[in-house]
């Protein structure tokens, strides 16, 4: 991610939700979770089923979601459960 000086908040969320709302097409043509994706992606060059992709979409969410709760526990002194 290249970020410029003329960039904001809002600008950075805007084009956040653009990505989304571009997954998201791309999700619900996808006729079968079986169904290969149509790059490579990562070191190995691999090119993996959507099922894939999605389950690694969650678990990269959910590790930033833990890193951001991380984040705001230091910053603000409350801890969850």
């Amino acid at each position: 991610m290249d970020l410029s000086e003329g960039d904001t908040a809002d600008s950075l969320l805007a084009a956040y939700l653009v990505a989304i709302e571009r997954s998201n097409e791309i999700i619900k043509r996808c006729d079968s979770l079986n169904r290969p994706c149509a790059r490579a992606a990562g070191q190995a060059g691999a090119v993996r089923p959507m099922r894939w992709v999605l389950v690694h979409m969650i678990e990269e969410t959910a590790r930033h979601a833990g890193h951001a709760d991380i984040l705001r526990e230091q910053a603000d002194g409350s801890i969850g459960r």
